[in-house]
């Protein structure tokens, strides 16, 4: 499957076996033709997309996509979005947790 990041597909391949729900709020993904907010997107963590590694990409819903938007992770946190989905620091998936810690 093509994606339109320049993610190469063994990269592409390791993350989508990483991330089977959303590394943000944690819920499963859904086809588009569920949901629009729950499908899956690609998600740089950095939003540079020229940072094309494993830790800085990663799976996340288009609804918490499109709410970070191109806020630094750490403000992004602090949303009154994440506060009323209950996502923090210490709910996100494992390499969020990391990116937070290289305070990003």
């Amino acid at each position: 499957m093509a994606n339109n990041w320049n993610i190469p597909d063994w990269l592409e391949a390791e993350i989508r076996e990483r991330d089977k729900v959303c590394v943000y709020c944690g819920n499963e993904f859904t086809s588009v033709k569920v949901s629009r907010k729950s499908a899956a997107s690609w998600e740089h963590i950095i939003n540079d997309e020229s940072i094309i590694t494993r830790e800085n990409i990663a799976l996340c819903c288009c609804g918490c996509n499109s709410s970070k938007g191109q806020k630094q992770l750490s403000v992004w946190l602090q949303t009154k979005y994440c506060q009323e989905r209950g996502i923090t620091p210490e709910s996100v998936a494992p390499v969020i947790k990391r990116a937070i810690e290289r305070g990003l």
